[in-house]
């Protein structure tokens, strides 16, 4: 399920890094490694994840690996994530509710 993989995928803070990055622009594997404190092959690993999620898309550029984010991924978790937000918003006002009558009949 994309909303599944996508929440995993975000769900490791060495895979955020990566995507804030690529948020800022195209990066090679290279580059995108060199902050890690960490393998290339760890970091070619997190790519990996985040390529299986969608929310990381590659192109060859002659021997070049170029990565780019793709924030068309995360439309269905933020979709999934708002509805929880409105129904929690929901139920929290009315418990909110309740709990203002029930100070009120004291």
């Amino acid at each position: 399920m994309q909303i599944d993989d996508a929440l995993q995928a975000m769900a490791d803070p060495t895979r955020r890094a990566i995507l804030a990055r690529l948020a800022l622009g195209e990066a090679r594997v290279t580059d995108l490694a060199a902050p890690f404190d960490i393998s290339l092959n760890s970091v070619s690993k997190h790519i990996r994840v985040l390529e299986r999620a969608d929310l990381v898309r590659r192109r060859r550029a002659g021997r070049e690996h170029l990565l780019s984010f793709n924030p068309q991924a995360m439309d269905a978790a933020w979709a999934w994530m708002e509805q929880q937000r409105a129904l929690w918003n929901r139920s929290l006002a009315a418990l909110d509710a309740l709990l203002l009558e029930e100070d009120r009949m004291r």
